[in-house]
This record gives C-alpha cells, structure tokens and sequence, in this order.
C-alpha cells in the first residue's frame, strides 16, 4: 500500500473544512493512519518549500503556512498519490474540476486549502518533516475487504 501526507492548511482550517475533507478520503477508501495538527517551523517549512526558496512569493507563502496552525494527515491506499491529488484537484482552485475540494471550496491559487504530496518521494521527505516513527500507524481496517480485491491487495 502506498502512502502519501496532506496538509489541510490555514485557509481550511479557518473555514471550518476539517471534517468535510477527512470525509472525502475516507468515503474514497482510503486509511488514515497519521494525523496531527501542528504549527509548522520555520525549519519545516525552508526543507518542504526547498524548491521555492528564490521565488519572489515564497516570504508569503511561509507567512501563510505559519498563520495557524495546520491539521497534517498520513493516508494509505493503493495508487493513495493519485487517487489524493484527484481529490484535492490542481493547484489554482478556481480552474479546479467541480467536486475536486479545491474546485468545491477553492478561488485562489495560494490560499488553495490542502496540500497533497505530488510523488512517493515528496511523500516520505513531507512525513519525515511532520510526523515521527511511532506517530503513524500500521492496523488492519474492517473495511479493506469492501475496499479492494484480493486481487489488488496480494500484489
């Protein structure tokens, strides 16, 4: 099973999203298996915006993370990368396919509520930065047979 992090960030958290996006995941079939709220560091922050570091937008980018605090999730699944980005939908909300959460609750291309890991690598560098070993979870979910297949699940 695939793993990858989503930031639900202070937008979000302000409008009272919190709910209506875990929501979302879990009617998908996918497994939380990591969630904390957290204020993100300026540290967090300069390694998980590295490759936005010499942009003109990236001093507010970092104002807007460290705003409030933000509800970082951990979710499995297979294809859990993919399947995630669909859900969120592209970056600038307002272009954002309708039933996507950024089309849904979305008009800005920064203050685009979520944030969702882009590759597996992104993935294990974003969790690394939030969340410690003992901090995500491994259990078997009663669902998962409803989920998927054998099939799926054996390879």
């Amino acid at each position: 099973m695939q793993r990858t992090i989503v930031l639900i960030k202070p937008d979000g958290l302000q409008r009272g999203l919190v709910g209506e996006i875990m929501h979302r995941f879990e009617r998908k079939g996918l497994k939380l298996i990591g969630i904390k709220m957290i204020r993100l560091t300026d540290e967090i922050l300069e390694n998980w915006y590295v490759h936005h570091k010499d942009k003109d937008f990236f001093k507010d980018l970092k104002s807007f993370m460290e705003w409030t605090p933000v509800v970082a999730m951990v979710w499995e699944g297979l294809d859990a990368i993919t399947a995630v980005r669909k859900i969120v939908g592209i970056t600038k909300a307002r272009e954002a396919e309708a039933g996507s959460i950024r089309g849904d609750f979305g008009m800005s291309g920064s203050q685009n509520i979520i944030h969702a890991s882009d590759s597996e690598e992104s993935a294990q560098k974003e969790m690394g930065l939030i969340f410690n070993v003992d901090e995500i979870f491994e259990y078997q979910s009663a669902t998962e047979c409803l989920i998927y297949s054998d099939d799926e699940v054996k390879n």
